[in-house]
């Protein structure tokens, strides 16, 4: 008795370590895909065939189908993804996961030869973990400590899953062990097994695992085990579900289609398996199961569900929709899911693109500023105002929802393009300020009837064009990671700062010369100041950009290096000086 208690918290010991391994690995293989897991997330929207494998490769390089299927309840969610996309991407995640199961089979690899028997785990996973610490403790790049993350989370897998499989090797010769799986030979108990163990611990993957381990007692048939790997779909399907609590409609649906995907193909198929069982009593149901075959039988199971659901992914639309009807009002997508945060190069990735939508909405509120001095309308004016309350809105949630992902483990990469965002969204909503101040700048000299001269209306269209320009520079540098845009705007805004003293100087003269009013002055000098700190923010944003190119966030630096720029920066600045020189 004693001794079963110790081979029971062996295997719970085990069981920690292979879970612990699993998840570590996958986040590190998250952080290390990078920009290649971004670049996956982009082919969501081209077609089935490629919705199916973006899922299976995603899955794949997460190490879980129910983070994955998270991810795509967070994205219908946010409205990126429609429910039939991810309809695709679920199926591609089922049949993703099943590699797992393949990299766990070679702690079976039994042979005297010695290079297969350097195949097994157990032969090279110390090299790995020495590898791994080696990386992660000495290595200071990012990318090195996350892949010595990925080597040391695959020795502690491998590791658990050998402990496991020691302290669970005598239970085949217990009496009440070979009962308890007679009864699993009933294959309705068998699914129900597998999608409770499944449900439990929220990882189909690290379900099969278990189940890999339980099979080196010999007690596992084929015939049993087969049902609860099909439960083990059922079981997984619980993490997608509680995800969708509190989402909207299409959200709760796309994790529906995953509980009725499973659902459905574990029903087909273990009619199909009864049958065969009923029927013909093939003697490979009654043989022991092995690593390799448990591997098999995952695989072969979940691409047969796949190839049944996969042309009724129509009529599963359809059937979710009947389920989970359509509100009376239409429902407002969250912009930033938390869901998304499980899987943070996904959220930066939605941070990204609604800080796009900022910077463009904040451009336009600059430009119909400018254009209000001399075309206000009542229209232009709300138009400013309510582009202004969007960047509001923008930098409000995306500051919150970046300081949140900030905590979340990030690769370097990642962890400075979260930076960047941070200090480029205070840009933006400022700009959409300015441009505000300059609508009222404007609404000012129409209720006070000011007017200005014929020359600082001159003056006025060569800076603000050369702001207009700035801020295109500074947009595409952003938008596009436009290092030559980038390097352009700061001898740009060294030009506008000074003519914005020579217009002042020039404005003086005027009043000097009683041919401009005092009021005119107050509104002249406000629009400069405004166009002026326009022109800051954009060469902030443009200096960011090549901060990020130079895995430097030190902007202060940057400015300085580019000021300090000799040659180039000079002809560039006289090249601006030409283009927007102010006529006498």
């Amino acid at each position: 008795m004693i001794l079963d208690i110790f081979n029971l918290l062996t295997m719970l010991g085990g069981l920690s370590l292979f879970l612990f391994g699993m998840n570590v690995m996958g986040q590190a293989l998250e952080r290390r895909a990078g920009g290649k897991f971004r670049s996956m997330l982009g082919k969501f929207t081209t077609g089935r065939a490629a919705g199916l494998l973006t899922g299976l490769a995603v899955t794949a390089v997460i190490q879980s189908s129910s983070a994955t299927t998270v991810m795509v309840v967070g994205f219908v969610n946010s409205g990126i993804m429609t429910l039939r996309q991810a309809i695709n991407v679920i199926m591609g995640a089922n049949v993703g996961t099943t590699v797992t199961a393949w990299i766990l089979s070679l702690s079976g690899i039994d042979s005297g030869n010695l290079f297969v028997q350097l195949l097994k785990p157990a032969s090279f996973t110390p090299v790995l973990a020495l590898a791994g610490i080696v990386l992660y403790l000495f290595c200071k790049g990012g990318k090195k400590k996350d892949t010595g993350l990925i080597l040391l989370g695959f020795a502690t897998l491998m590791f658990g899953m050998e402990t496991m499989s020691d302290a669970v090797s005598g239970l085949g010769d217990m009496p009440s062990f070979q009962r308890l799986f007679l009864l699993f030979q009933n294959p309705i108990l068998g699914v129900l097994a597998g999608a409770i163990l499944t449900a439990v611990i929220q990882s189909s993957s690290a379900s099969v695992g278990i189940l890999q381990v339980l099979a080196v007692t010999g007690q596992i048939t084929y015939g049993a085990s087969i049902p609860i790997i099909m439960g083990q779909n059922i079981g997984t399907c619980v993490t997608a579900m509680l995800s969708s609590v509190g989402a909207n409609k299409n959200a709760k649906r796309a994790a529906l289609v995953h509980l009725s995907f499973n659902t459905i193909g574990t029903l087909v198929w273990l009619a199909v398996f009864l049958l065969i069982q009923t029927i013909w009593q093939p003697p490979l149901f009654s043989t022991s199961a092995s690593l390799w075959g448990i591997a098999a039988a995952h695989s072969v199971f979940n691409i047969l569900c796949t190839l049944l659901m996969l042309p009724l992914s129509g009529f599963l639309e359809k059937f979710v929709t009947k389920i989970v009807p359509d509100a009376k009002k239409p429902e407002a997508y969250t912009e930033l899911d938390e869901r998304l945060l499980a899987t943070p190069l996904a959220a930066l990735e939605r941070c990204h693109a609604l800080t796009v939508d900022m910077a463009r909405i904040a451009a336009d509120a600059m430009k119909e500023g400018i254009r209000a001095l001399r075309d206000y309308s009542p229209q232009l004016a709300s138009s400013v105002r309510e582009k202004e309350e969007k960047t509001d809105h923008y930098e409000d949630i995306l500051s919150t929802y970046l300081v949140k992902l900030s905590a979340k483990q990030l690769s370097e990469s990642s962890s400075a393009q979260e930076a960047q965002l941070l200090k480029i969204i205070g840009d933006f909503e400022r700009i959409a300020d300015h441009a505000v101040n300059l609508l009222e700048s404007a609404e000012e000299m129409r209720d006070k009837d000011v007017t200005l001269t014929g020359a600082a209306l001159s003056e006025w269209k060569v800076l603000s064009a050369a702001v207009s320009e700035i801020m295109d520079l500074a947009l595409t540098a952003f938008l596009d990671n436009d290092l030559e845009s980038a390097f352009m705007a700061e001898p740009l805004e060294q030009l506008i700062d000074r003519l914005k003293e020579q217009l002042r100087t020039r404005h003086i003269l005027r009043l000097q010369r009683a041919e401009c009013s005092i009021s005119a002055g107050f509104v002249w000098s406000d629009l400069l100041t405004d166009l002026e700190r326009i022109a800051d923010h954009c060469s902030n944003i443009a200096a960011c950009v090549i901060d990020i190119s130079r895995n430097n966030m030190n902007l202060h630096q940057s400015l300085r290096e580019i000021r300090n720029g000799g040659q180039e920066f000079t002809q560039r600045f006289q090249a601006f000086a030409k283009k927007y020189a102010i006529q006498e």
